[in-house]
């Protein structure tokens, strides 16, 4: 078994859980030229009504900018993606999806559906609610509590 990452058996878990499952749909993924990072950009350019800025697809995908840059540059590179300078500000680009780009996006929905059925796939309807449940628990508890640790309690 391999070494605690963390104090805590639960974080342990959870993190190990989400780790695999990211390997397991990543792997069924590539076999289309897709990842989870890649169908996570396609899929917020697909559901935006407009085309959206690199700064903002950046902050909906909760990474840095030159990640963005990065994963953007790929999915141009592969002709999924079109970039054109923001109308207004000229130091902005805009993204939109192109034809194919909309064709790559279906297709790896579908991969990422499929593979994430079968992973939850053992799991009664109660339990997906109840582990609903406590996953939104512990979200909402971390969004609750103080972001900085507090200071030494005063002597």
């Amino acid at each position: 078994m391999a070494a605690p990452g963390s104090s805590d058996i639960l974080v342990d878990e959870l993190f190990a859980t989400t780790h695999r499952l990211q390997t397991y749909v990543n792997a069924r993924l590539r076999v289309h030229g897709a990842s989870v990072a890649r169908l996570r950009a396609l899929r917020m350019l697909a559901s935006s009504a407009e085309p959206l800025r690199m700064r903002d697809l950046s902050e909906m995908l909760g990474v840095a900018a030159r990640t963005t840059t990065a994963l953007v540059d790929s999915l141009e590179r592969d002709g999924l993606v079109e970039r054109v300078r923001h109308p207004e500000d000229r130091r902005a680009f805009l993204l939109s999806l192109t034809p194919l780009g909309r064709t790559r996006h279906t297709e790896a929905e579908e991969v990422d559906r499929q593979a994430l059925a079968t992973a939850t796939g053992r799991l009664a309807p109660a339990e997906r609610a109840r582990l609903r449940e406590l996953l939104a628990l512990i979200r909402d508890t971390v969004a609750e509590a103080p972001q900085a640790p507090q200071g030494p309690p005063d002597a």
